[in-house]
């Protein structure tokens, strides 16, 4: 198995991925974890969490065509695209992106583009979590 494609409910394994798409051929590995960030809202309000829900069918159908897009464009040896559901307390990834290449170069543009892509266009909607309970729904393609 080359891709290892999943949406989790539970904590991302950062270095499972890492060791999964580690390969003796690959001259560049690239790591993107998407992490959530101590933020407060337009009111002061410190951000308590994120929630993450997803259409997982459909989710996971984007996914693996994501991979194969992405494998059209660069000479991606091995890649794992996760992304969390539920609750994703601060500091804790929400999604993770890891790629093998021949050469760094590859390994970096194919991540960027992996992240970028899936961040417009997955089934997986992101709500912010005040620390009062309140929640607001966030625009996918806002801070694209």
């Amino acid at each position: 198995m080359t891709d290892w494609l999943e949406i989790l409910a539970t904590p991302l394994p950062v270095a499972r991925a890492i060791e999964f798409v580690s390969a003796t051929t690959a001259g560049g590995i690239a790591i993107f974890l998407g992490t959530t960030r101590d933020d407060a809202n337009e009111k002061g309000q410190p951000l308590a969490a994120l929630d993450y829900e997803a259409y997982a069918d459909l989710a996971s159908r984007q996914l693996t065509e994501l991979a194969h897009d992405a494998r059209q464009r660069w000479p991606i040896l091995k890649l794992a695209v996760l992304h969390r559901t539920g609750r994703v307390a601060l500091g804790e990834p929400s999604v993770l992106i890891a790629v093998s290449t021949p050469h760094r170069a590859e390994a970096f543009e194919a991540c960027r583009w992996l992240i970028d892509t899936l961040k417009a266009d997955l089934a997986v909607w992101k709500k912010e979590i005040w620390s009062d309970g309140t929640g607001t729904w966030v625009d996918p393609h806002a801070h694209i």
